[in-house]
């Protein structure tokens, strides 16, 4: 469904990608740990088409992707949950969730809306349809930002460490309902994460990026009870208590 062929990033002379090659199936949940500053989230970006590689090849259900198809693949192929929920402060939970839909895919105010009230049924929040966003709490914003991924019907969802700005007492609401979503034989799921626990649970494969490469990658078994990498077993060392 996605590969990305010898992919490098650079962000002026600071090369962050450094020639990653990653082939990712339909339906196939990944979860891509690291620590911070190892391209977890530039990575991301290239494969849902919001950056493009400096050098390399991304191809989404084997179309390279272009500046020609950016638009199109970004509306039509996959949605993406961001750290910071990037809600409009100004909409209701409900407009939030339906803008996107009726003004890129031309859905009719009244599906949309039918749409975006099943969804937010199911991340536990019907009730907050007509609130808007500061009245919510961060666990509840970044439930309505999954939710509004949802709501446009793409096949592939990103989550960019989702809980990574939330309290300790609300990362758990939000770790429901992905584990939840990640059920679902229907969606490819990507998830860039520090959660292990999620990772074990989900996952069935996790690569781990460092200084821009990918060093090891493997089941969630072979990861967390049978690491190679002299690199990788010394960051579950300190992330895992």
């Amino acid at each position: 469904m996605i590969r990305l062929e010898n992919v490098h990033k650079s962000f002026g002379n600071h090369e962050v990608l450094k020639g990653i090659t990653l082939h990712i199936e339909k339906g196939e949940k990944l979860v891509i740990i690291g620590p911070s500053g190892s391209g977890k989230s530039t990575m991301i970006r290239c494969m849902n088409c919001l950056e493009e590689p400096t050098s390399g090849e991304v191809y989404v259900q084997d179309q390279l992707m272009s500046k020609k198809h950016r638009a199109h693949l970004n509306r039509t192929f996959s949605s993406m949950v961001f750290q910071q929920f990037n809600l409009y402060p100004h909409l209701t939970v409900l407009q939030n969730l339906t803008i996107a839909p009726i003004q890129l895919k031309k859905v009719p105010k009244k599906e949309a809306e039918e749409i975006a009230r099943v969804h937010l049924k199911r991340v536990g929040l019907a009730e907050k349809e007509h609130a808007y966003p500061a009245t919510l709490s961060g666990g509840q914003q970044q439930r309505v930002a999954i939710a509004r991924a949802l709501a446009m019907g793409n096949e592939v969802v990103f989550f960019d460490e989702p809980t990574s700005s939330l309290d300790p007492e609300m990362v758990q609401e939000v770790l429901d309902v992905m584990v939840e979503l990640s059920m679902e034989k229907n969606f490819t799921v990507i998830v860039v994460t520090h959660e292990m626990g999620f990772a074990r649970k989900v996952a069935d494969r996790v690569v781990f990026l460092d200084d821009g490469l990918i060093l090891e990658e493997g089941t969630p078994e072979h990861f967390f009870t049978n690491p190679q990498h002299e690199r990788l077993k010394l960051f579950l060392n300190k992330i895992i208590r």
